[in-house]
């Protein structure tokens, strides 16, 4: 995640160097506690919450699972990544439903740190569960607060009760209160109840969301936190904490580009868990929290679980199925490959699905040039076919292509790359069909591909014999090809090998190539 790019960055760092070592000093421990302990402070993680984690790391660290282990570097990896978890909160907390519906969902906040938006996300998210969830507009102070929830509302596709139009008007405790009795009548099951913020911590907010707590007994209070707002975060908490209590932690605008460690220091400085984190503007760009999985993200370990999450969501299992039976017939046509994207896109950003991957960290400016708008130009093109273009590419004449030019505003070059990619990843299909081994441009063959049981001996034996074909010029480049062909990457269990923890940047720039024009 971009908040927490720059801590990643000089962990990740920090590890490489100690990744060098066959056996560690204690002068190697104190040397790594120390890097770590810059990294943390600089990222504006709380003085408190440094100095306990560093004292753990270097108590474990100089402890006899790191001596005895086959390769003390990462041991100490896996210590700290244990640590991170353990301060994030350990486990994961999911919401507390009542017994009796409705359950009462309060939010507590600062202005501008993103409840209202989270509450059209949350709607959204208890809607995909199967609940009806209820919006109350108890933010009165605000500007056109009630009329920005009832735009989110309405995005979101909740129902929301707004009686009264704000900008100061209206009594929040008793449209709070109303509104719980209006979800029970109306039988939803959830109520969202967005409340006041305010610039800074004061009196006058502290006894307002009181006495809305109070006037609802909601069975959760979650507390929205700007991921970018440093050092304050803790002081904010602990204030609201004081004042309201809260049973939860949501972070916001993990997206940002600011060093968000202090977000790291709120579970541990409070004992409330972060429940949800906000990744995003759109109103899906909201997540489940895992500590393991933050604290992996932080040390580019990858969040593959969340990536095969994601892709279940946004991928229909019967529509799988089909794709697979066409591969296997060697029918998948470009009408099969736009659905295909067009799935890709219900996952949301690539960049974000490939930072997801370990040691992506180490490829950063790789990641950014990605240009996501590839897809979009692809998709163009297609659309641009004809029906029977679409399922049979052949028919693709120079005028036929330059018409497909025009159309989705590209040039015919453009046509032409994408007709032969398709024909690249349909003889690679082809191949897995057939059971061999596919032989990916930049990335060289793919070893243990095939059939269930195609084993690496055979892979060898064909290896060895080399070439059959009769033709002595393409024998001899299929031979050469053979010879020069990569050995399956190795690295770190933990994705801090560098080059060989994660996709070369050759691959990337394939992926990128392969997913629009090069």
């Amino acid at each position: 995640m971009a908040t927490f790019g720059t801590l990643s960055d000089r962990l990740t760092e920090t590890f490489r160097n100690l990744r060098t070592k066959g056996k560690l000093t204690p002068a190697d421990v104190d040397g790594t506690v120390r890097e770590i302990r810059r990294a943390l402070l600089d990222a504006d993680v709380a003085l408190p919450v440094v100095k306990e984690f560093t004292a753990k790391v270097r108590e474990r660290a100089l402890g006899d699972e790191v001596n005895r282990a086959l390769n003390p570097a990462q041991q100490v990896v896996q210590i700290v990544n244990e640590e991170l978890v353990a301060i994030l909160g350990g486990e994961q907390r999911r919401l507390r439903f009542a017994k009796n519906p409705p359950t009462v969902i309060m939010l507590a906040g600062l202005q501008g740190s993103g409840k209202t938006t989270f509450a059209g996300k949350l709607a959204k998210m208890l809607e995909k569960d199967g609940h009806t969830p209820l919006l109350i507009a108890a933010d009165l102070q605000r500007p056109n607060a009630v009329n920005q929830l009832q735009v989110v509302a309405e995005r979101a596709g909740a129902a929301i009760y707004a009686p009264e139009p704000g900008n100061g008007v209206g009594d929040p405790v008793r449209v709070a209160r109303d509104g719980v009795e209006v979800a029970r009548r109306q039988q939803h099951d959830v109520v969202i109840i967005d409340t006041a913020g305010r610039l800074g911590v004061d009196a006058e907010l502290m006894k307002q969301a009181s006495d809305i707590r109070k006037a609802t007994d909601p069975d959760e209070v979650l507390f929205v936190i700007d991921a970018m707002i440093g050092q304050d975060a803790v002081n904010t908490a602990k204030a609201f904490q004081d004042g309201v209590d809260f049973t939860g932690v949501v972070l916001s605008k993990l997206d940002g580009d600011a060093r968000g460690g202090a977000a790291l220091s709120v579970a541990s400085v409070t004992g409330r868990p972060i429940i949800f984190a906000s990744t995003g503007e759109g109103l899906d760009d909201l997540e489940a929290f895992h500590p393991d999985r933050m604290a992996s993200r932080i040390l580019d370990l990858g969040d593959i679980l969340t990536l095969i999450e994601q892709a279940q969501q946004a991928f229909d299992e019967a529509e799988a199925m089909k794709v697979a039976e066409k591969i296997a017939t060697e029918t998948f046509t470009l009408e099969d490959f736009l659905e295909q994207m067009q799935q890709m896109k219900k996952m949301g950003s690539m960049k974000k699905m490939l930072g997801m991957l370990p040691g992506m960290g180490s490829m950063k400016d790789q990641l950014e040039n990605f240009d996501e708008r590839e897809i979009d130009r692809t998709e163009a093109i297609i659309r641009s076919m004809t029906p029977v273009e679409r399922r049979n590419p052949k028919v693709l004449n120079g005028s036929r292509r330059l018409r497909i030019a025009r159309g989705s505003g590209m040039t015919v070059t453009d046509v032409n790359q994408l007709v032969q990619r398709f024909d690249q990843a349909a003889k690679m299909m082809k191949t897995v069909a057939r059971g061999g081994v596919p032989n990916i441009p930049g990335m060289g063959p793919i070893p243990g591909a095939g059939r269930p049981g195609a084993s690496a001996k055979r892979g060898k034996q064909q290896k060895a014999k080399g070439s059959r074909s009769g033709n002595p010029a393409k024998r001899a480049a299929e031979n050469a090809g053979i010879a020069a062909a990569p050995a399956a990457p190795t690295g770190s269990g933990f994705g801090l090998g560098g080059a060989q923890g994660g996709p070369s940047e050759a691959d990337l720039a394939e992926l990128q190539k392969m997913l629009g024009k090069g």
